[in-house]
């Protein structure tokens, strides 16, 4: 089994899974159905994605987790945008979701490429 857990994109996704948990405490109980419960799935999607690709026997399924990964943090970006138009929250916290998404992007978009780079070899 793959030590999915010392993964630096692993623990940042983690990370902002707890942010945007904290930054949704607040948003109005009529949302708890609806917007608030979508965020949620996006984001533990992230990290889940991440570790389930890393449980799978070849190269191929484990890429193909990690874009799934990828698409939920495109999900959940585009929920944060929805929220904050709505004024669901102020702007310095969805700036601080916003930077931390765009980080975790990156490290994702790494992390893949090597995958595919290894899955070449």
């Amino acid at each position: 089994m793959s030590n999915y857990k010392t993964l630096e994109v692993w623990k940042n996704s983690m990370q902002l899974v707890k942010n945007v948990y904290s930054a949704i405490k607040e948003f109005p109980k009529d949302e708890l159905y609806g917007l608030t419960a979508q965020i949620k799935r996006a984001a533990v999607s992230i990290p889940a994605n991440i570790a389930e690709g890393l449980g799978r026997q070849t190269k191929k399924d484990t890429i193909h987790f990690l874009h799934i990964s990828r698409g939920s943090l495109y999900e959940l970006d585009t929920l944060l945008n929805i929220a904050f138009l709505n004024g669901l929250f102020p702007e310095p916290k969805y700036l601080e979701l916003n930077s931390q998404i765009v980080k975790t992007l990156q490290i994702l978009n790494g992390f893949i490429n090597y995958n595919q780079k290894a899955e070449l070899k």
